[in-house]
């Protein structure tokens, strides 16, 4: 009998939580992120929930509108190193960018963090938004790569690397020490890479991992990114508002997956959720409110007025209806809001919710309640395919991923939706992927063959 398929679950590890005025909480360490023994708690108690992932994003550039939490922050894949040595069993991503770094020492540094972890890395595959607008200046250049550009570099990036990622064989470390033979030289390969953007010879110098690489995740929402996800990632991050709308971009998805010469299991589609968790709920309401009011009106005044050019906020506090300057009407094409619209023209959200729904810090008001609610929310979610599992943005921390792993991880585990041990010792097995093959070794084979 085939085993019964259950949640996967990814904690966004990000300071006081994903809401931007979580630091203001008295109970917040509002210098949080930049604390390593912080980030040890949650990957820890993420990892006491049996969660698969504890994931870390980045930005390469900042100004003065930036999130809290990420103006004094440390390097992703230097923090997944350090979590790793703290935990056991989970699975640390790290996001890391195509555009501004070389696949040689990008390959060298994650199979080291893949290594140290005993096979539990993931990398999240990211061609960098400028969404500061300074990004290309912090690295020589006078632009930033145009859309469609970013993403041919990046499939080249990912080729290089996974060809790098294949340089030594699973055997190819005799370490005989009798005869005197470290390594078999048949199982060391080159790549002689030569493309338009990179030039690499290899090999590597680092074998490969216990999983065999680290895992792709990706999260790209426009054509050009869903494309290149269907093809390379194996985890893929998507926030939706509503369940019709996820249920569509999961059918969506997998079916591109399978156009790409793919399995539809091939691909875990994590649906990003930011519950407000309490007892009632009257108390999860009041939690909401208070992180809404500590939202300063300069600060959501100015964020609104710069993301939403032309539309006219003066007279207007945070407390007024997105209907009130216009924007259920607003056609807009970035990607982000259109994917937010929907629930802004039925919901006519206050400003205060527009801005949390525009930096990722509510989900709506299905995922604002008793514990028992949440879980209702998931398991119906999951069970109508629309998501794998959940990506938990919480949108205060350390709370949010504590009332998580203790009062809602419970509810799905005694309903046989979640695990209660891990399945085994790499973040591939316990997400259910297949190890990847050594191309070297593949063609080895498909010769013999």
């Amino acid at each position: 009998m085939a085993a019964r398929r259950q949640i996967k679950l990814s904690a966004y590890l990000v300071g006081t939580g994903m809401h931007v005025a979580s630091w203001r909480l008295p109970s917040a360490k509002a210098d949080a992120s930049i604390d390593i023994d912080y980030y040890r708690r949650l990957a820890q108690t993420a990892e006491r929930g049996k969660f698969d992932i504890a994931f870390l994003a980045d930005s390469l550039a900042i100004n003065e509108q930036s999130h809290p939490n990420i103006l004094n922050r440390y390097e992703p894949i230097t923090l997944i190193a350090a979590l790793a040595s703290s935990t056991s069993r989970i699975g640390v991503v790290a996001t890391a960018s195509t555009s501004y770094s070389e696949p040689f020492n990008f390959a060298r540094q994650f199979m080291s963090v893949d290594h140290i972890s005993k096979g539990r890395a993931g990398w999240n595959i990211v061609t960098t938004r400028d969404l500061s607008g300074n990004t290309a200046r912090n690295f020589g250049a006078a632009e930033h790569y145009e859309h469609s550009f970013r993403y041919e570099r990046a499939a080249e990036y990912l080729e290089v690397v996974r060809g790098l990622w294949s340089s030594w064989e699973d055997d190819a470390f005799v370490r005989d020490k009798e005869s005197g033979v470290f390594f078999d030289p048949s199982k060391l390969h080159r790549i002689y890479h030569k493309g338009k953007f990179f030039s690499v010879e290899g090999p590597l110098n680092i074998g490969r991992s216990p999983q065999g690489h680290p895992v792709f995740v990706q999260a790209g929402t426009s054509d050009a990114g869903q494309q290149f996800a269907a093809s390379v990632a194996e985890v893929v991050f998507s926030i939706k508002y509503n369940k019709e709308d996820a249920q569509a971009y999961y059918r969506e998805f997998k079916q591109k997956v399978v156009a790409a010469g793919r399995a539809e299991e091939d691909v875990v589609i994590l649906q990003g959720i930011s519950p407000i968790i309490g007892r009632t709920e009257r108390e999860a309401k009041e939690k909401l409110e208070t992180l809404e009011s500590l939202i300063t009106e300069e600060t959501g005044i100015s964020f609104l007025s710069d993301y939403f050019p032309g539309v006219d906020f003066r007279g207007v506090t945070l407390d007024s209806r997105a209907a009130d300057v216009g924007l259920d009407r607003l056609e807009l094409s970035k990607s982000d809001y259109k994917k937010h619209q929907p629930v802004i023209a039925r919901e006519n959200p206050t400003l205060r919710q527009v801005y949390s729904l525009l930096t990722g810090s509510f989900s709506g008001d299905h995922l604002v309640g008793t514990p028992d609610k949440i879980a209702d929310t998931l398991q119906e979610w999951f069970e109508d395919r629309a998501a794998d599992g959940f990506m938990l943005m919480a949108p205060q921390q350390p709370e949010g991923i504590e009332e998580f792993v203790d009062l809602v991880v419970p509810i799905l585990q005694e309903r046989g939706l979640f695990r209660t041990e891990y399945e085994g010792a790499t973040l591939r097995e316990n997400l259910g992927l297949k190890v990847p093959e050594n191309r070297f070794a593949a063609a080895r084979a498909a010769v013999r063959g």
